[in-house]
């Protein structure tokens, strides 16, 4: 069985394949217009690097950013909202709430960026009443056909549908599709209860709002995507990545894009916990540094978090969608470094890309980056980058630092590729304190994994400004992403508002507990059916999302294999205390627990990834590793020369003394001096202090 693993980023498409003749990994450069062209491109390329034809791929696994893309710049669909008369204005006024509450200069990003303007909502007559969904007045069905005929008109094809109270009764909604559908065939049409059945109206129309805003071309990529495999003569199963840490098909996530808003950091993620296992560390701190963007998340124990719901936030919108704990800032190879009017020093969040890229590409970019930055320095090669596919200019690096930063500051070149370096590395440091320290957990327990065409590079300076233990460089540090798609599951999710007071509950509120559990059950179940997954390989689990009487979000708790009953919804409460108590330190084991969702996750599990060992070291010196020695800067301002290694002809055992550069395909890894780069079993290497074991 052949598979590979497609991860697209900002700069560079990164695919592994595992066939019968081993693992191979591969990168070409993202194509921006359309990325589905670089896909089939590295697909039908990393087939030739195996020997292998493109019609004996047996599966296919995507991590995109296309969703994600589009909530960046702005340009996802017209879209038209009906929702219920007298609250037509929910996405404008939104929670009321400043997004930073200490600033005097601030945008309000669903005011200044609606994903619906306000002349595009419309009200209708129709309303449903809390707490059990009884309607109080019925759809006007001719309102909603004249609201659906003025869509039209207006050349508007996506419409969000969000009612009051739909997550209690969705007949309106369901109804108002209809109508919708018969008047525009072709629209591209989400209702609210459909992707986000929870209450909160705010959040929910905001999720559904932003479903059919990056619904249109996100359907249309990964249709394509399919159509020009197919072409290409490629018949394998296509399954993208979710923000969840699940993969799903091409179906599932044209309807329901929000799925994926994050689905390319999430392998990144589920790659780096392999790596950390394949390492023997439980506890990580993974770090993918790219060409545009740094992705951060905290594996504690070997376990990957879920973002709570009150922080899933996409280009300042509320998305109620579950989402793998990470902190994404603009820090990559291409950050671009400049001086911003007041004269101050800046790196980021701005990116050069793949096009025109950094200076040293030679494509027409001017502004000096860090890639620029670490050519100046000695630390990336130029003429081995991509394993010397990549010529670059360090001319062009030079001019661009010393024109935009080291001049206009008054200050040497190499102290400005220094200050570049150091400014980035800050900026990631502050990030990995807010997704760590800031939540309790301390650094120093924790390996740095960096990962990333950039990561191991700035690997030691990281774990130095957060006093990690040490760094996990994994075995295709460049690919990892794409590795994290192949060692993940098959998942979906639903979910429905059950509001009940645990503690107080009668017989029939947990049998509505139950029918409810047993509802998503089916529909979950009847989803892996569809994709083939014979129900011995299916496991479902039902989560209770809690909290505290009158608290303003919920924690997970988890639910009795069976019915809940009265003896043992205990248990369920108990299960949420403690969850209270590992997230915030304390909780209140005498105070009422309310369940107010329940969500249903179904998984079939695939094969995972299989990384062969290395060959033990033969005991023999390291130099028959040694390509070269050059000048290399180090933090500290001093240029020593650096002898550079190929990783591939080092073996398992192997130590490799600082200062010295490890180079292969993918990524380039920097051991500075005072520092000692140990290769273990898998390929994977261990960088710490000297004379620290």
């Amino acid at each position: 069985m052949a598979r590979i693993g497609v991860d697209v980023g900002g700069t560079n498409t990164d695919l592994v394949l595992e066939c019968a003749k081993g693992v191979f990994y591969h990168k070409v450069p993202t194509t921006l217009k359309n990325q589905s062209i670089g896909v089939v491109e590295g697909v039908k390329h990393i087939c030739e690097l195996a020997g292998i034809g493109a019609c004996d791929v047996d599966l296919i696994v995507h991590g995109t950013t296309t969703a994600t893309n589009i909530t960046i710049e702005h340009n996802g669909a017209e879209t038209g909202m009906l929702t219920t008369r007298g609250f037509r204005d929910i996405l404008h006024i939104g929670r009321h709430k400043r997004p930073y509450n200490f600033s005097l200069h601030f945008t309000v990003p669903w005011q200044s960026q609606p994903l619906v303007k306000r002349r595009n909502r419309i009200a209708v007559s129709e309303r449903i009443l809390p707490p059990n969904g009884e309607v109080e007045t019925a759809l006007d069905e001719s309102e909603v056909r004249a609201a659906a005929r003025l869509f039209k008109k207006r050349g508007i094809g996506s419409i969000v549908v969000g009612f009051m109270f739909s997550f209690l009764n969705d007949a309106h909604e369901r109804r108002a599709k209809e109508i919708i559908l018969e008047e525009m065939p072709d629209a591209y049409v989400t209702l609210s209860s459909e992707v986000a059945n929870v209450m909160r109206e705010y959040e929910r129309f905001s999720t559904a709002a932003m479903n059919s805003y990056v619904g249109p071309k996100t359907a249309f990529y990964l249709r394509d995507l399919e159509s020009k495999l197919r072409e290409a003569g490629v018949s394998a199963k296509l399954r993208i990545m979710q923000s969840n840490g699940g993969v799903s098909t091409v179906e599932s996530c044209a309807a329901r894009p929000i799925r994926i808003l994050m689905s390319g950091p999430a392998g990144g993620v589920i790659g780096g916990a392999s790596e950390g296992e394949m390492a023997g560390e439980r506890n990580i701190i993974t770090v993918d540094i790219g060409g545009t963007s740094a992705d951060i998340s905290t594996i504690p124990d070997g376990r990957l978090k879920t973002m709570n719901p009150r922080d899933t936030y996409v280009s300042g919108h509320p998305v109620l969608t579950p989402m793998i704990d990470l902190v994404t800032i603009g820090a990559g190879g291409g950050s671009v470094a400049y001086i911003d009017e007041a004269g101050a020093f800046n790196v980021g969040p701005r990116s050069a890309g793949s096009e025109p890229g950094p200076a040293c590409y030679g494509r027409g970019g001017t502004e000096p980056t860090v890639t620029d930055a670490q050519i100046v320095l000695g630390r990336l090669d130029p003429d081995l980058v991509l394993g010397g596919d990549l010529k670059l200019d360090p001319a062009l690096s030079h001019k661009a630092i010393e024109e935009k930063i080291a001049k206009p500051l008054g200050m040497s070149v190499k102290d400005a590729a220094l200050g570049i370096l150091k400014i980035i590395n800050s900026n990631m440091a502050l990030a990995i304190r807010s997704n760590s320290v800031a939540r309790g957990i301390d650094p120093r327990e924790f390996s740095i994994l960096p990962f990333g065409g950039a990561g191991p590079l700035h690997g030691v300076a990281l774990a130095e400004a957060v006093y990690a233990k040490d760094v996990i460089v994994p075995v295709a540090p460049g690919i990892t992403a794409a590795v994290g798609l192949l060692k993940t599951d098959l998942q979906y999710e639903h979910t429905e508002a059950v509001i009940v007071e645990l503690n107080a509950a009668t017989d029939s509120q947990l049998a509505r507990i139950n029918h409810a559990a047993s509802r998503l059950r089916e529909r979950v179940m009847a989803e892996l059916d569809d994709d083939g997954i014979p129900r011995e390989r299916q496991h479902v689990e039902v989560v209770a999302e809690c909290r505290y009487h009158g608290q303003g979000f919920e924690l997970r708790a988890t639910m009795p294999d069976g019915p809940v009953t009265q003896a043992n919804k205990a248990a369920v409460v108990t299960s949420f205390h403690d969850q209270h108590q590992l997230d915030y330190g304390y909780s209140y084991r005498d105070a009422e627990v309310e369940l107010i969702t329940l969500r249903v996750i179904g998984k079939a599990s695939v094969d995972r990834l299989h990384v062969p060992k290395l060959r033990p070291t033969d005991g023999l010196d390291i130099d028959r590793a040694l390509k070269f020695v050059r000048s290399t800067t180090f933090d500290d301002g001093s240029t020593l020369e650096t002898p550079r290694y190929d990783k591939a002809k080092l073996l398992a055992g192997d130590r490799v003394p600082g200062p010295a550069i490890i180079v292969q395909h993918d990524s380039t890894t920097l051991v500075p001096p005072g520092y000692v780069a140990q290769v273990l079993d898998y390929g994977n290497m261990r960088v710490h202090r000297a004379g620290v074991a």
